[in-house]
């Protein structure tokens, strides 16, 4: 009788959550294939916020099992989605680099009763799909939309916009447009390339014919984006004096050393620099320098990783072990922190990150080494995007 009653004793406090739990983090990214340094961005910056944090939250311990998706497939990121939650009995999501991949999660959310903590995806409509989805990244509107007042102020007054023909280069094509005609300024066209485009010889050459004084460009961050500056160069465009405006997918710092002095001046607008001067972000980059291997590695997606496992501890912290999607969102509504980015907090409305968007100007540090030197700061940038979402 006495070993019955200990055993239900047992039992009794195992129900009541008094014995840690192990909780689960499924991280959806591309961890192998031609955008694998983003991922392995990812990884820096969630093994960078649990090296400085630990691996626990409260009595439970966290756990992260990523899954590879080396490009954009939908079908693939659904299907890896539905084994984390199924399988491995995740109970929160996490990652996605490409907009179409978390697009097509977000259905999944509601039966699943788990929150999605978008670490890159860039479109604004990811968050209005699903009341269970929060941002940590960015979008190009948020990051676009204060490049067309910057264009606009150097003296330039008719441009060509070229991106890619996906979400987020349409959301880019669109901010830019809005604020640029909004300042005076005239689009003289809109390029929309598919998304693996690689010879862009052919555009150089609309570019130059255009008459436009400039040029707005979006492609996600890879080899993409270091084939097409390399190109702006190599083909003329900027001996023409043809100045290149862009969000900072277009200089992230893992390129900045192959682009070389041809980058120098190149001006763009983002949510994150490495170089980026805070005592917050210097604690960051030594532990996802470390955490990355090469610090030269390191670039934006690492920090949008390293917040997000910043939101999703603070989800634990309200629900424990128990899995409660909404109120484990509902909890992180308007938190504030600061982030090695500056000061940010979630909307409680949208569930996006407001945050400080920087213009940046390629230059080299005090080491010889290149950066984007942050040179004006646009404040509290919420998402323009999703007004024309809804």
């Amino acid at each position: 009788m006495r070993k019955l009653l200990l055993a239900a004793a047992a039992a009794l406090l195992m129900g009541s959550g008094a014995y840690a739990d192990t909780i689960k983090v499924g991280v959806v990214g591309p961890f192998s294939g031609p955008f694998a340094l983003q991922g392995k961005n990812f990884k820096a910056g969630i093994d960078a916020y649990m090296a400085t944090n630990g691996n626990k939250v409260g009595d439970n311990t966290v756990e992260i099992i990523y899954r590879d998706l080396p490009a954009a497939d939908p079908a693939q990121s659904k299907s890896l989605a539905q084994e984390l939650v199924v399988k491995e009995k995740v109970q929160y999501l996490a990652g996605f680099y490409f907009t179409p991949d978390a697009m097509a999660v977000t259905p999944i959310l509601k039966q699943a009763n788990t929150p999605l903590v978008v670490m890159n995806a860039a479109t604004s409509a990811i968050v209005t799909k699903s009341p269970l989805v929060v941002r940590t990244s960015f979008t190009t509107w948020q990051t676009s939309t204060p490049m067309a007042k910057v264009a606009f102020d150097k003296g330039v007054k008719k441009i060509i916009s070229v991106v890619s023909d996906y979400g987020p280069g349409v959301d880019a094509e669109n901010a830019f447009k809005a604020g640029f005609e909004k300042a005076g300024g005239e689009v003289v066209e809109a390029i929309r390339m598919p998304l693996a485009t690689n010879d862009f010889s052919p555009i150089m050459q609309r570019i130059k014919d255009s008459g436009a004084q400039g040029v707005f460009a979006f492609l996600p961050s890879g080899p993409t984006t270091l084939g097409f500056v390399k190109a702006y160069n190599e083909n003329g465009l900027k001996g023409a004096n043809i100045q290149l405006f862009a969000p900072g997918d277009l200089t992230q710092e893992s390129d900045l050393p192959a682009l070389g002095d041809a980058a120098l001046g190149m001006l763009t607008t983002f949510h994150y620099a490495v170089s980026h001067d805070s005592p917050e972000n210097k604690a960051f980059v030594e532990a996802a320098g470390k955490a990355i291997g090469n610090p030269a590695e390191l670039t934006f997606p690492a920090v949008g990783a390293y917040d997000g496992m910043h939101v999703i501890y603070k989800m634990i912290e309200a629900t424990g072990d128990k899995q409660d999607a909404q109120k484990a969102v509902d909890a992180v509504k308007g938190l504030t922190w600061t982030s090695p980015r500056g000061p940010v907090s979630i909307d409680p409305e949208s569930r996006h990150i407001t945050q400080n968007i920087y213009l940046r100007e390629v230059a080299k540090g005090d080491d010889g080494k290149f950066i984007n030197k942050e040179i004006q700061t646009f404040e509290k940038q919420g998402d323009p995007g999703l007004a024309a979402v809804k």
